[in-house]
């Protein structure tokens, strides 16, 4: 039997320091593997189309071109490729770019070891790992009139499950383990979520289920 492929990261911030100290935690990890480090946006975006790796670890700010600007080039030409920024700055003006750019999740540099490494095992599963700061951001920001005119009813009750599920940061392959659906019928249900609530993908779903309450707990089964 062959031995489980490991998860594979390129590390990109301008810090050497940093990027020696992520590396050294994460391959004491047994499933992940960091394959290079960059040390600026530009070298970021042509170091994920060479290595094609699973999942960016991006600072924000960087010499030569920035995280930001690194992430939309990285989603639009490596879209296998899923990026997570890890970063010292919560401001609006960083924050909310990055999301809008292609970030899958977004945490602080002050996040544990552990929940690093967790993390990056969720943006891999499709998951969107957020730090609970910028959750709350994100969740002020997508409450607008809008979003909220939506009704109840206009969402199916098993849309309600899923979006329920979205909220928690499911996988769409969690989600139907857990409703006993295939992830092909989930994978329409979010498609559907989306086309209804007019959101433009699974973290603003996640957000607009936060923020109005929608928990799996409050579904009648």
């Amino acid at each position: 039997m062959q031995p489980e492929e490991k998860l594979s990261v390129l590390l990109a911030d301008d810090h050497a320091v940093v990027r020696q100290g992520l590396r050294a935690f994460l391959e004491l990890q047994g499933d992940i593997t960091v394959v290079g480090e960059a040390g600026d946006g530009q070298e970021a975006i042509e170091m994920a189309q060479e290595l094609l790796p699973d999942v960016v670890l991006m600072d924000l700010v960087m010499p030569h071109l920035d995280g930001i600007e690194a992430t939309r080039q990285i989603c639009r030409l490596s879209p296998g490729t899923r990026v997570m920024v890890l970063t010292s700055f919560a401001e609006d003006d960083k924050l909310f770019p990055a999301i809008k750019a292609g970030a899958m999740g977004y945490l602080m540099k002050d996040v544990s070891p552990a929940e690093l490494a967790e993390a990056v095992r969720a943006v891999h599963r499709g998951e969107t790992p957020l730090h609970p700061e910028i959750a709350k951001k994100l969740m002020r920001e997508f409450a607008d009139p809008a979003v909220g005119t939506l009704q109840r009813e206009d969402l199916t009750d098993r849309e309600m499950d899923v979006l329920a599920l979205i909220a928690q940061g499911l996988s769409n392959r969690d989600i139907a383990v857990q409703l006993v659906l295939s992830p092909k019928t989930v994978k329409t249900h979010v498609s559907n979520i989306l086309s209804k609530l007019h959101l433009a993908d699974r973290t603003q779903a996640a957000i607009y289920a936060l923020k109005r309450g929608i928990l799996p707990s409050d579904r009648p089964r």
